[in-house]
């Protein structure tokens, strides 16, 4: 069986260091192919997880590549997430002008959209889509790391329209909401991360990139949502055959 991890740079395993962005090796893919490995017995078959993720990407992006890193590739299962670059700002035209209006980068409707399309395109494959939840931020260190990269100013324009955490939480609402609507599995890794121990642990010094350990508890809580959904499949291919 292949499962195709397909997101953005949380997918990708990004996470900021001593004031640099790297790739951690121990990212949420790589974590995940490891569990499935140390489990590849009690499977009927083996499983690899590849990863698709790509730094900096939103939902528009990913339709712009779902043929050539997806479709192609001809998973049985796609991880999509995504999100958190969709409902970011362009702070450097924020910090120019704070008082103006500004737009998320892919505004609330053609994010859904881009999902909805995504999702589509995977089930016409006969390929079964997953959606992750957009995982938690810590807003006061990421407004920290966002003022150091542009301006101070960015601050005006927060308190104006509410901030990053406010739409971040917006954006998650309604995929989950639409997950429900189109009946897609939707797992919780943002309740897992608030859960699963302090976030200055699991979500690095820009606020928004987790953490090795932030990627573990990432690629646990899928895996055990995984373990469920690809053994109660394996009981029905048992019970028809």
């Amino acid at each position: 069986m292949k499962i195709i991890c397909f997101g953005d740079s949380l997918t990708r395993g990004v996470t900021y260091i001593k004031g640099r962005l790297r790739i951690v090796k121990k990212n949420y893919p790589a974590i995940l192919q490891e569990l499935f490995g140390q489990k590849e017995q009690d499977f009927n078959q083996s499983i690899h997880v590849l990863n698709k993720g790509v730094f900096n990407d939103d939902s528009e992006n990913l339709l712009k590549r779902l043929e050539k890193d997806v479709l192609m590739e001809k998973p049985s299962i796609v991880l999509i997430g995504i999100g958190g670059n969709d409902c970011n700002f362009r702070w450097a035209e924020v910090a120019e002008a704070p008082q103006a209006d500004h737009m998320a980068t892919v505004q609330l409707d053609a994010y859904i959209d881009n999902v909805k399309a995504i999702i589509s395109s995977l089930k016409e494959e006969g390929i079964t889509p997953i959606l992750l939840a957009l995982p938690p931020l810590d807003p006061v260190r990421y407004y920290e790391y966002t003022a150091r990269l542009y301006s101070a100013k960015i601050s005006e324009w927060i308190c104006k329209v509410g901030g990053i955490e406010h739409w971040h939480g917006m954006y998650n609402r309604a995929l989950k909401k639409t997950a429900e609507e189109i009946g897609v599995r939707l797992i919780d890794i943002r309740t897992a991360m608030k859960k699963g121990g302090d976030f200055s642990d699991l979500i690095s010094d820009d606020g928004i990139h987790p953490t090795e350990a932030g990627y573990r508890v990432i690629a646990h809580e899928v895996y055990e949502s995984l373990l469920f959904y690809i053994k109660g499949n394996e009981l029905k291919a048992k019970s028809y055959s």
